[in-house]
């Protein structure tokens, strides 16, 4: 085997956690290796639920618009019943607010959803590597040390970091003997996306809703297929051809006026909720299912891997560029407690579901998920009850520039930088000038101005306050006024060095 060649991440998993680990990693420059087993990216539709939060996240990666693109908002819900009558149901509209301009999920093929990202990480210059598959893992105390047999043959890639992003049966897992505890759910079920002359494309087609005999087409905005499911006993043999799937709706269905005339893609799986012992072992983390496995109900399974992994980037970026490594400690804290928390709603909203309760509410979208108890989270001040405390996602807010233009919140804290608002302070210059910060005065003499209002109200600030941002849209803590001393302290901590030319120039 040739010398190892070295880089600085290596990403075992080319899915939507994998990919969006490897975008966040790109937009800052770092070297990294993306690899994944398969030979071609993934076909099907599976994880097609796309929460308002992830929606913030993709409008960070700058890739929002194309995935709103690709998909759209799910669709009215036909219910077919036994007597005959045909029953409705839709998602009730929210509209954006000032503080969350995304507040319904959308309905985006998996295949899609990692295509789109897949081009935003080609535009940042990297592809994955597929037909890469992770044969062998060596820790050291400086390095972790790959195996990687392809198609060319085997090579060892030494790195400062692994990321196993490489799902249910996780390699990387299974390779560090982390225990994956659960349980299956006693629900099995055929995924299929097929092509189905003789059902309309503008609804979702449901029948035997709460029984065993259940089946639906979902259309599948931005393809010209429906999604097929339908539950199925644990000894029942599975044909998963056309004519297999036909047959089955007919026998559910009694309609002998549909026929499923292709199918790009089929699966018959068990339904699982389960969650790593442990995010990290030395230099080797999980992320995504490769650390907790969900049952698809709710649409939580791959907003939450896209959410790992934006937790994760940043984190490894900065540890890599010289901060602590206690960053890194606080990915499993924050992380592994959401998943716990997901994977206990998403079981839920599966008994809901038997019963035909397929209401949404806003623990699903994901908005209120926060890590008040991080280590990366200062709570120096007590603050009125409903207002931005540290660990909250930072609200969106309309703002103008000091130049007369409009803009958002959002557009300032969007990229891999910490965003530091003072908030109506006399001079937001007495924090020293740190790399990777980027600082904002609110105010009527600042160059942000709060035209309306909507900071103050989503952040329930007062004259003088400070509010810092990390890279991930969470609230790092709110400082009271003139604590200047407890900013620089905690900047510090998390390894925003001074600026030299700004202290010589000082």
């Amino acid at each position: 085997m040739a010398p190892a060649s070295k880089t600085d991440v290596i990403i075992c998993g080319s899915g939507a956690a994998g990919l969006t680990l490897a975008i966040d990693l790109a937009r800052r420059n770092l070297p990294f290796l993306l690899i994944d087993k398969a030979p071609h990216p993934f076909v099907g539709s599976r994880g097609k639920g796309i929460q308002p939060r992830s929606q913030e996240v993709f409008e960070d990666l700058g890739v929002i618009d194309k995935i709103v693109a690709s998909g759209g908002e799910y669709p009215l819900q036909r219910f077919y019943l036994e007597d005959g009558s045909v029953d409705k149901a839709a998602v009730e509209p929210s509209d954006p607010t000032p503080d969350a301009p995304y507040q319904i999920a959308l309905l985006v093929p998996q295949f899609l959803t990692e295509r789109r990202l897949c081009e935003r990480l080609v535009e940042l210059g990297h592809t994955p590597q597929y037909s890469h598959e992770l044969v062998g893992i060596e820790q050291g105390s400086e390095a972790v040390t790959a195996v990687i047999t392809s198609p060319e043959g085997e090579r060892s890639v030494q790195a400062k970091y692994l990321v196993g992003a490489d799902g249910g049966s996780s390699f990387v897992r299974k390779t560090l003997g982390i225990e994956f505890a659960g349980k299956t759910l006693d629900v099995r079920a055929i995924v299929a996306d097929v092509l189905a002359d003789g059902l309309s494309f503008d609804v979702w087609h449901r029948w035997g809703q709460g029984t065993p005999a259940q089946v639906s087409l979902c259309p599948l905005y931005g393809t010209h297929m429906f999604q097929y499911l339908a539950p199925i006993p644990f000894d029942m043999e599975t044909d998963l051809s056309a004519r297999g799937l036909t047959r089955l709706f007919r026998q559910r269905t009694g309609r002998d006026d549909v026929v499923i005339g292709q199918v790009s893609w089929a699966s018959a799986f068990e339904m699982n909720a389960r969650l790593a012992a442990t995010y990290r072992v030395g230099r080797v983390f999980l992320a995504g299912d490769a650390a907790h496995v969900h049952p698809p109900t709710g649409g939580q399974g791959l907003n939450t891997s896209v959410q790992d992994s934006y937790n994760l980037g940043w984190k490894l970026a900065a540890v890599l560029s010289g901060g602590p490594d206690s960053l890194l400690a606080s990915y499993e804290q924050e992380r592994r407690p959401i998943a716990e928390a997901v994977l206990g709603l998403s079981e839920r909203l599966l008994e809901a579901a038997k019963n035909r309760n397929t209401g949404r509410t806003r623990e699903i979208n994901q908005l209120d998920l926060g890590y008040a108890d991080s280590l990366l989270s200062k709570h120096y001040a007590a603050r009125n009850k409903g207002v931005v405390v540290a660990g909250d996602r930072a609200p969106d807010s309309p703002v103008r520039g000091a130049g007369g233009l409009p803009t958002r919140l959002f557009e300032l804290f969007r990229g891999p930088h910490w965003t530091l608002l003072a908030y109506d302070v006399a001079d937001a210059t007495v924090v020293n000038g740190r790399c990777g910060l980027h600082i904002h005065a609110i105010g009527p003499s600042g160059d942000i101005i709060d035209t309306d209002g909507f900071v103050q109200n989503a952040y329930g600030l007062s004259s003088g306050e400070w509010v810092l941002v990390r890279p991930d849209g969470y609230v790092g803590a709110v400082f009271p006024a003139g604590e200047v001393g407890d900013i620089d302290q905690y900047l510090d901590a998390v390894g925003l060095r001074r600026s030299e030319s700004l202290i010589l120039n000082g």
